[in-house]
């Protein structure tokens, strides 16, 4: 596979993805959260690259990696193909409803994010838009 993040070092990617990781974390169990929302959370991260984050979890990890989704409330399918009938099982089993397009009610389900004080303790920059709340 080709490397999806060429201006980045192996360091830096490692990096980022352990902040993704982080914040993937905190979702709760029978909550998702989209692509673009873990990386406004995390900064200087694009929805491409928490997908690249979320491909790259290895068999076994505490990341759970299902729980993030599109912005349209879909499961996205990997490059490879794989993995969206395991994704859309294990959010079902958390009580996770899709429709008839396959897409989940983000109303109902979308996490709100960490609170402020969790950011705050863990390193993130909350950046003009949290100081304006």
């Amino acid at each position: 596979m080709n490397d999806p993040q060429p201006s980045q070092t192996p360091l830096q990617q490692s990096a980022l993805y352990l902040r993704i990781y982080t914040v993937v974390r905190q979702i709760p169990r029978g909550r998702v959260a989209t692509y673009g929302q873990i990386a406004a959370i995390v900064g200087d991260c694009t929805p491409r690259m928490v997908g690249y984050a979320m491909a790259a979890v290895p068999p076994g990890s505490d990341v759970p990696w299902h729980r993030v989704i599109n912005a349209q409330g879909k499961i996205s399918l990997r490059a490879d193909g794989g993995g969206a009938s395991e994704q859309r099982a294990r959010l079902e089993a958390e009580g996770i409803h899709f429709d008839g397009e396959g897409r989940a009610n983000l109303r109902r389900v979308q996490w709100p994010g960490p609170s402020m004080d969790w950011l705050l303790e863990n390193g993130f920059d909350l950046g003009p838009l949290w100081r304006e709340g």
